[in-house]
Order: C-alpha cells, then sequence, then structure tokens
C-alpha cells in the first residue's frame, strides 16, 4: 500500500469514527420516514399526470369520433348529389381518424395499465411506510430509553465524559494542593534554619535562634515547677499514709484492751458463781 492509499485510508477511517460519534439514531430514522414520504409524493404526482394524460387522449377519442360521425354524414350527402368524389375524399377521412380513435386507444390502454401498476405500488409503499412509521417510533423509544439509562449509569460508575472530565479536574486539584503544601512546608523549613530570611520580619536567624532557647529554657522551667509540685504531692501522700497507719495501729490496740477487760469480768463473774456453789452445797 502506498504512502497516499495509507493516508487516504487514514483519512476515511477517522471521518468514518466522526460521523459515527455525531449521527444520532433517531435522525436518522426521521430523515429515512421523510424519505419515504416524499417518494409517495412523487409516486402520487406521477399517477396524477398519467391520469391527466390519459384524459387528454380520450378527449381527443371523443373529438375524432364526432369527426367520423362527420364525415359518415358528409359522405350520405355527397352520394345523394351524386358527388360520388366527396364521398371518397369524406371516406378516406374518416378512415384517418379511425386509425387515429385505434392508437389512441391503444395509448389508452396502457396509460390504464401503468395507471394500475402505479396505484398498486403506491398502495405497497403506504403500507410500507406505514410499518417503518410503527418501527421508527417504537425504535425511537427504545433508543431514546437506552440513552437516558447510559447517561444514569455514567453518573453513576462515573465513566462517561462530562464525570471523566471531573475526575481529571480533581485529580490537578489534588495534585497541584499537594505542590502548593510542599512547596509551603519547604519555605517553611528553610525558613527557620536561615536559609531564607523573611523580608517582613526584623529578626535575622540569630534572632530566632536566641527566642527559640529564651523559650526552650521556659519550657523546662515550667517542667521543674511541674517536678516540684509532684514530688510534694508524693511526700504529703507518704504523710498521710503513714499518719492513717498509726491511727490504725491505735485504734485496734484500744479495741484490744477493750476486749481484754470483757474477758476478765466474764471470768470474774464465773469464779463467783462457782464460789456461791460450792457454799451452798
Amino acid at each position: 500500500m502506498g504512502l497516499l492509499s495509507r493516508a487516504s485510508y487514514v483519512l476515511r477511517s477517522k471521518f468514518n469514527a466522526l460521523l459515527n460519534r455525531a449521527e444520532d439514531p433517531t435522525e436518522t430514522l426521521d430523515y429515512s420516514y421523510e424519505q419515504m414520504r416524499d417518494e409517495l409524493k412523487d409516486v402520487e404526482r406521477g399517477l396524477a399526470d398519467l391520469v391527466a394524460q390519459k384524459k387528454r387522449l380520450e378527449v381527443q377519442r371523443e373529438r375524432l369520433e364526432k369527426n367520423v360521425e362527420k364525415h359518415n354524414e358528409q359522405a350520405r350527402e355527397a352520394m345523394r348529389q351524386d358527388r360520388e368524389d366527396l364521398a371518397r375524399r369524406a371516406l378516406e377521412k374518416k378512415q384517418q381518424k379511425l386509425d387515429q380513435i385505434e392508437e389512441m386507444e391503444e395509448q389508452i390502454a396502457s396509460l390504464e395499465s401503468t395507471q394500475h401498476d402505479l396505484e398498486e405500488k403506491k398502495g405497497q409503499l403506504q403500507d410500507r411506510i406505514e410499518r417503518f412509521r410503527t418501527k421508527k417510533e417504537t425504535m425511537k423509544a427504545r433508543y431514546e430509553a437506552a440513552e437516558a439509562q447510559t447517561r444514569v449509569s455514567e453518573a453513576m460508575t462515573g465513566v462517561g465524559d462530562e464525570m471523566a472530565d471531573v475526575g481529571r479536574a480533581i485529580e490537578r486539584a489534588e495534585e497541584r494542593t499537594d505542590d502548593m503544601e510542599a512547596r509551603a512546608a519547604a519555605m517553611d523549613e528553610l525558613t527557620d534554619r536561615g536559609v531564607l530570611e523573611d523580608q517582613l520580619s526584623d529578626e535575622d536567624a540569630i534572632d530566632r535562634e536566641l527566642s527559640q532557647g529564651r523559650s526552650n529554657r521556659e519550657v523546662e522551667a515550667e517542667l521543674e515547677t511541674l517536678r516540684s509540685e509532684s514530688g510534694q504531692s508524693s511526700k504529703r501522700s507518704e504523710t498521710a499514709s503513714e499518719a492513717s497507719a498509726d491511727e490504725a495501729e491505735a485504734e485496734e490496740a484500744v479495741e484490744a484492751d477493750v476486749d481484754e477487760a470483757a474477758v476478765e469480768a466474764e471470768l470474774e463473774e464465773l469464779r463467783e458463781e462457782e464460789a456461791d456453789a460450792d457454799e451452798t452445797s
């Protein structure tokens, strides 16, 4: 395949693909339907012209038939006047008119046959157009339903052209946002390290480091304060625990003393009861 042939093939392929994308089946069906209706109108116009031509021939035939009668009368009148030569001329004209009438009758018969064929074809074309119209409306309804379903499905799944554009826009926005965030972080890092100076600030890198040192010392001081407060709280907790232990031991000792006194009292009562029993016996 030569270079020109390949180029022509590629161009035809591109053109066909473009036509396929641009083609709307509903418009194509409507156009085909209108074309068929135009053909029917052409048939109707042709049929009307044919009938008009047949009518003109019939009028001419009637006129010739009248001339035949006229020539008959002329021939009779000539014979009554003993003018055989005139009678012969009238009969010759009569024969010419009869020949013309015969030729016209053949033409009229041919036109009538053509008219009959056209009427049948017209009826068949009308039936075909009606069937096509019904099929056309059905196909249009199916196509529109499928197109709507496709649009909904593409919108739901995000595979349509518009949704693809939206997806690409979101991706570009995310990429640009990431770039801007990375650039901002880089600028902050370079500024903190003193590589870049803040043109709107009077502080230089040394001032920022000194300020950072003061901030660190303040933080350490606060931490030391918190440690001291935490240590005092621990000591108070230990003292409170020791006091609670001493109080518990004292309470236990008091309870023990009370229990021993009660036991001794009960023993004394038992001794007295035994002594009274011995005296009685």
